[in-house]
């Protein structure tokens, strides 16, 4: 074999894992299906001529966020290589953002079928929590300790998203930092996000996104008082083209003596 051929052997080989690696990442807007099983409901979506498996019913303490019935979705993810469940390709990990427009045709929801149940037993059995969550929460990262330097942590949202219920469990790390630190600056930026789907089509969060995230975490952030010196708030209004990592807000905690005085 010549030079040449090997070469282009190995170009063609490259290539090929890239498409197919690209190939297991989607991205689409649908409607989101409740799927029923014997014990609970799980949440599928469909897109392509295939079904995709997103997560089940939980609670406030699961890590997947489930979509609404009534509201399309956004579903960004990577298809596992795993087996089905509840009839749907694995998605693992999954992003799903409920889109804000009521949508009344995303209602189904599908009785219980022979052969679809979930292979594994679900952190809780369906209904009422009767006061025990389905996941226990992660132990406390270590208490941070000096050098104390200028450090900017991430806060990411849903698509069209702003500050929920999950938003504090998220900021207390920059929380403990700050705490840590003792005298802080604090410089909360902010950023409109895009996305390409998996057709092709791209779409924007809505003009003014970024200016409500910052101004939500800036808000937070001031009523603490104690230790925070100054809220810096910014925010870009230009769609940064990405997956869900740029639907973000960037919190940049300087100590006063490092920023150095006046006002900190």
């Amino acid at each position: 074999m010549t030079r040449r051929a090997a070469t282009a052997m190995l170009c063609a080989g490259a290539l090929s894992w890239a498409s197919a690696s690209q190939a297991r990442d989607v991205a689409f807007v649908a409607c989101p299906i409740v799927q029923d099983t014997s014990n609970v409901p799980c949440w599928l979506s469909e897109h392509g001529g295939e079904v995709y498996y997103l997560g089940i019913q939980s609670d406030v303490s699961a890590a997947f966020n489930p979509p609404s019935l009534g509201h399309l979705a956004l579903v960004e993810g990577t298809v596992s290589e795993g087996e089905r469940i509840c009839g749907g390709l694995v998605l693992e990990p999954v992003k799903v953002s409920i889109m804000p427009a009521l949508s009344p045709e995303c209602d189904e929801l599908r009785m219980v079928q022979p052969g679809l149940e979930l292979p594994f037993e679900p952190p809780r059995p369906p209904g009422p929590s009767s006061g025990r969550l389905a996941f226990a929460p992660p132990p406390p990262a270590p208490p941070p300790t000096p050098p104390f330097e200028a450090k900017t942590f991430e806060i990411f949202f849903p698509f069209e998203g702003t500050v929920d219920f999950k938003t504090p469990d998220a900021l207390q790390a920059v929380l403990a930092y700050a705490r840590a630190v003792g005298e802080v600056r604090l410089q909360v930026r902010a950023q409109r996000a895009a996305v390409r789907l998996s057709d092709g089509q791209v779409i924007a969060e809505r003009e003014g996104i970024a200016a409500v995230r910052a101004r939500e975490i800036g808000r937070m952030f001031a009523a603490l008082g104690e230790g925070i010196a100054q809220v810096e708030v910014a925010s870009s209004d230009v769609p940064q083209l990405g997956d869900w990592r740029q639907r973000k807000v960037e919190i940049t905690v300087t100590p006063c003596d490092e920023a150095g005085r006046p006002g900190c």
